[in-house]
């Protein structure tokens, strides 16, 4: 009986002893193909020797620090690196996770906001769908029920809109920017109806991540939120935990979208799962008030720019920009997407393959055209798991894709370093393991049930 607490409490999960690149290994030695880098982390595969030689030469340095006493070469130039990345955003804090850094970034604008004069600038409005974190304050601003479920009664107040969802939300034919337009209306009627005097931050995921798949926004849709936010004194707070460090190509996924946030949240692909650690990067403006005001972040915790932690995360993007990783990462995004579509083309369930980079999504549903959502749930979203593991590959499976209740998907989020060969591995494995759950969607089925004759026709 292990003494440890598992996600799944009454099961145990894989023993994992190695990995190497996109492989993982398990106690048993049969290997397992990384499709989603774990969730979104590992951009770099396992045991790359260049992070391995980095982890073993700064253990040598120095442990920890108090950020309140001291700071490090690595923390100052991993800030100094990602600062001017970033288009126009001014200074950066690390602290361990994503979730922490979504919580701090709140801090920050309501901070922002109080430094200013303007304390009742304290409510925050997301987007239907959207996920940022797993402590109460994130989960507050994340608009999706099946997360929120059980702690709904201890959440903070937060609002919602629609999210910018094309494949589900956009009218017939309605134009990007119309449906862009659209959705920059309601928000700002949102703003109107609770008066922009009590509203202190937009907030929103650049490409959305596990809660429907990968979707990105609409072109002009970011820009237009921005100047909604602009006119009404709202700061424009992007959660790039997932999407950011070069997942979909750029080192920041909104620079695709031509606008710079308030404030910016990074966190998975920043040291590839080597080392736990996210920041927030923040506006000269943001940073200005409260230097100018206070002066004091009201923040504290015990791993803030922790030395080693930024020492790796640094080397990681070292290795990132050395090897042309970023420009790797849209080679094989459109590779990835190309065999998806080409394999299910004929595959009714499949409704959409989507995404940017080396983020992809593929959507279920009952049939293309009404374009209903699957109705499979998280039992469907279970077997895809369990096939896929039979047949030794890693998936990120997802259920109430639609709506926060109805639908099904899956994730793709491979390592940086995925060879063509084992992208194309990738998406056949993944074909295979569909067919077979299909075909198992009837109990005692031994061939594709009524309804689905022609669901693998090709």
């Amino acid at each position: 009986m292990s003494a440890l607490v598992y996600k799944n409490l009454n099961s145990s999960p894989i023993v994992a002893v190695r990995g190497s690149g996109v492989w993982i290994e398990d106690a048993s030695g049969k290997r397992y193909l990384d499709t989603c880098g774990g969730v979104a982390v590992s951009s770099l595969g396992h045991a790359h020797p260049r992070i391995v030689a980095a982890m073993e030469r700064e253990a040598r340095k120095i442990a920890w620090t108090h950020a309140g006493s001291f700071t490090t070469p690595a923390a100052e130039e991993l800030a100094e690196r990602l600062v001017a990345a970033s288009n126009g955003l001014a200074k950066a804090q690390f602290l361990s996770g994503g979730s922490e850094v979504m919580e701090l970034a709140m801090k920050i604008a309501y901070q922002y906001q109080c430094e200013r004069g303007k304390p009742s600038k304290s409510i925050f409005i997301a987007r239907r769908q959207g996920y940022h974190g797993s402590t109460l304050g994130t989960l507050a601003i994340s608009g999706n029920p099946q997360r929120r479920s059980v702690f709904e009664p201890l959440l903070p107040r937060a609002e919602f809109v629609s999210p910018c969802y094309a494949y589900r939300h956009r009218r017939a034919g309605e134009s990007d920017e119309q449906y862009a337009g659209r959705l920059a209306q309601e928000l700002d009627d949102k703003i109107r109806t609770l008066g922009a005097e009590n509203v202190a931050a937009f907030v929103a995921e650049t490409v959305v991540g596990s809660t429907n798949g990968a979707v990105p926004p609409v072109p002009g849709y970011l820009k237009k939120i921005r100047e909604v936010c602009e006119r009404h004194d709202v700061l424009l707070l992007l959660d790039e935990v997932m999407a950011g460090m070069g997942r979909t190509g750029p080192v920041y996924a909104y620079l695709e979208d031509s606008v710079v946030p308030d404030l910016v949240a990074i966190g998975k692909g920043l040291a590839a799962g080597y080392q736990p650690i996210a920041a927030v990067l923040m506006s000269a403006a943001v940073h200005d008030a409260i230097a100018q005001g206070t002066g004091v972040l009201g923040n504290g915790q015990t791993h803030v720019n922790h030395p080693f932690a930024c020492a790796v995360a640094l080397e990681v993007q070292r290795t990132i920009e050395d090897d042309h990783l970023l420009d790797a990462v849209v080679v094989r995004g459109h590779q990835l997407r190309a065999r998806l579509k080409e394999r299910f083309a004929n595959v009714e369930i499949v409704g959409d393959v989507r995404g940017r980079g080396l983020f992809v999504g593929v959507e279920f549903v009952e049939d293309r055209d009404s374009k209903a959502p699957y109705s499979g749930g998280a039992t469907f979203a279970a077997r895809l798991k369990r096939e896929a593991l039979q047949h030794g590959l890693l998936i990120y499976p997802g259920s109430a894709t639609a709506d926060g209740v109805e639908g099904n998907h899956v994730l793709f989020a491979p390592p940086f370093i995925s060879s063509a060969s084992e992208i194309d591995e990738m998406a056949e494995r993944f074909e295979d393991i569909v067919r077979a759950c299909m075909v198992r969607e009837q109990p005692g089925a031994s061939h594709a049930p009524a309804g689905l004759s022609t669901v693998f026709s090709r």
